[in-house]
């Protein structure tokens, strides 16, 4: 898009607010008609010197104090209503690109640097309505200014004040140079405000690693550099707007004092009232002029903010074009000639998947890194879409469920734990769950064996955890997952290294919890440990890509293939290893 069409696209979010707007405008042009009201006033009382009767200026002085009592007037309703719409678009604009965060899909975050995304809502706002309100303010006021003290120049001597007509080509000519390099310099000023961003983002949530591996110094480091990168660019942008003044400055006072030349000329039949008057709305009319110039800078670098949150909001949401919805499903899943490759990538991560799961079945997948146990349990929830051959949950192929309705089916727990900063019930309720009642939180945390450790907590469910969890251990952390995930109650249960952080204890009683809630489930099983899995009714082995063998655990030992070397793997005894020798 053009800088016009983007700004005409960002305008419409202050078209909702166009009474108010009404409001700004009124405001403002009652004080930008102070402006020559200002000089008409000294033009009157200067005349009066010579004049014999003094009578009818002896109110100029009560019209000074009426006049900035308007004026005030004026700028207070200008500035107030202004700023209330610089507050509504802050909220709506945060509230759009928030709202388009949460329906893009997971390539996009896959894809994305998180520092990026948030100075969108942070910093790129900012730019945004600076150019929407701070902006406005000055094209209004200062163009009504601007107009007025024309106007009181044309009216005085038209011909001369036909000069800065003049200066037009010489002021867009410099308004155009300086709006493409403020442009340009205020997107590179906003990705270095990414950088730092998602730096201190990575600092903060890395903290612990960062202490134990002695990084503060290296982040302090990248920190400085990309501060220092950020100062450079902000030097330049200042440097660009600092220049433009004074040159613009420059060019106004050739016409004026051009003005003032021919003035001495052709004014010498003008009383000095109107002399004097003449050049006090000249040398007032550089100021608007001037800030009317600035006013065009700040658009530009709110066009250059502008674009970047356009470009999230016209990214594309996830694909949810189904129209099938049930309460509950029966569970039985297929997949069908399923191929799937992540975007960019060289090889399959999944080749020529072919597998029934009746409902109520437990299946585990196990496997090296890398064979695509994850990614097959992904494409389930439809985080990933697929695009050669077919997932069907009870005969309906996925692409035709809601999104909602196919993800209210699903229970998901996975090794990474994500929790919020809010009460342990929240965390249990999350969601759609939000509104469970109170005795089914405190069961699914009895039957997650949570409650050991809730109970000993201040406040109980009600206690605050901290962003991700960070007051709890990493097996809490996994069973308040685990409580979640059985409080949602779908009939399609993902356990992706679901007991990975727990103890040995603890995971004999989460064993026993599975185990109960599974019944009835169909189950998907991600597991490394294969102790954790030999019940499952069938265990596929995935190896890049493909299953390589299926079957029950005893069917798939006695077939003395990849599962049984796994098995023996983990569980034959270590030859012992001597230290000190060699």
């Amino acid at each position: 898009m053009t800088d016009g069409q983007v700004y005409r696209r960002l305008l419409k979010f202050v078209l909702p607010y166009w009474r108010l707007f009404l409001l700004v405008a009124v405001g403002f042009a009652i004080y930008a008609g102070t402006e020559p009201a200002v000089v008409m006033i000294i033009q009157r009382i200067i005349d009066s010197f010579g004049a014999p009767d003094r009578s009818s200026i002896q109110y100029l002085p009560l019209a000074f104090v009426v006049l900035f009592l308007v004026r005030g007037i004026g700028s207070f309703l200008g500035n107030y209503y202004l700023a209330r719409i610089s507050g509504n678009l802050i909220h709506k604009l945060r509230c759009e690109i928030f709202n388009q965060y949460t329906r893009l899909s997971v390539q996009y975050f896959d894809s994305h640097n998180s520092g990026y995304m948030i100075s969108r809502i942070t910093n790129n706002i900012g730019e945004v309505t600076r150019a929407t309100s701070d902006s406005i303010r000055s094209f209004v006021r200062e163009g009504f200014t601007a107009l007025g003290l024309l106007a009181y120049l044309a009216y005085t001597n038209w011909q001369l004040s036909l000069v800065f007509l003049a200066l037009a080509p010489v002021v867009a000519t410099m308004v155009r140079y300086v709006g493409k390099r403020l442009k340009r310099l205020s997107r590179n000023m906003q990705d270095t405000v990414g950088d730092l961003t998602q730096i201190t983002s990575e600092t903060v949530a890395g903290n612990r690693i960062v202490k134990s591996f002695v990084g503060e110094a290296y982040e302090r480091q990248r920190f400085k550099a990309a501060s220092l990168e950020n100062r450079a660019q902000h030097r330049k942008l200042m440097m660009t707007i600092s220049l433009n003044n004074p040159l613009m400055q420059l060019v106004i006072s050739f016409a004026l004092a051009g003005m003032m030349y021919l003035a001495l000329i052709m004014m010498k039949s003008s009383s000095p009232g109107e002399f004097v008057g003449f050049f006090t709305a000249a040398f007032l009319l550089p100021k608007p002029i001037r800030q009317l110039s600035d006013a065009n800078s700040e658009i530009l670098r709110g066009i250059a903010a502008a674009e970047s949150l356009f470009e999230v909001l016209d990214e594309p949401t996830e694909k949810d074009q189904g129209d099938y919805q049930t309460d509950r499903c029966r569970g039985r899943i297929e997949f069908r000639n399923l191929n799937f490759r992540y975007p960019g990538a060289e090889t399959p991560a999944l080749s020529n998947i072919n597998l029934t799961i009746e409902p109520g079945q437990t299946v585990a997948l196990v496997g090296a890194s890398g064979g695509g146990k994850s990614t097959l349990i992904n494409l389930l929830p439809r985080f990933y879409d697929y695009t050669d051959g077919e997932i069907l949950i009870d005969g309906v192929e996925l692409k035709r469920y809601r999104l909602e309705s196919l993800r209210r089916q699903i229970a998901l727990v996975t090794q990474h734990v994500t929790l919020f900063n809010t009460s342990v019930a929240n965390n249990i309720a999350y969601g759609a769950l939000q509104g469970a009642e109170r005795s089914k939180i405190e069961q699914a945390a009895i039957d997650a064996y949570a409650m050991d450790f809730i109970g000993r907590m201040p406040h109980g469910l009600d206690t605050e955890i901290g962003e991700n969890g960070v007051k709890l251990s990493g097996g809490q952390r996994q069973r308040l997952a685990l409580a979640r995930a059985l409080l949602k109650d779908a009939p399609i249960l993902i356990l992706d290294e679901a007991t990975s952080a727990l103890d040995t204890e603890s995971e004999r009683y989460i064993q026993a919890a599975l185990n109960r809630v599974m019944r009835g489930r169909t189950t998907l099983v991600v597991a490394h440990r294969l102790s954790t899995i030999e019940g499952a009714d069938v265990i596929l082995v995935m190896d890049k890509g493909r299953i390589v063998e299926q079957g029950s655990h005893a069917d798939l030992l006695a077939l003395d293939g990849a599962y049984a070397k796994l098995h023996k793997m983990q569980f034959q005894d270590p030859e012992p290893v001597v230290l000190g020798e060699g």
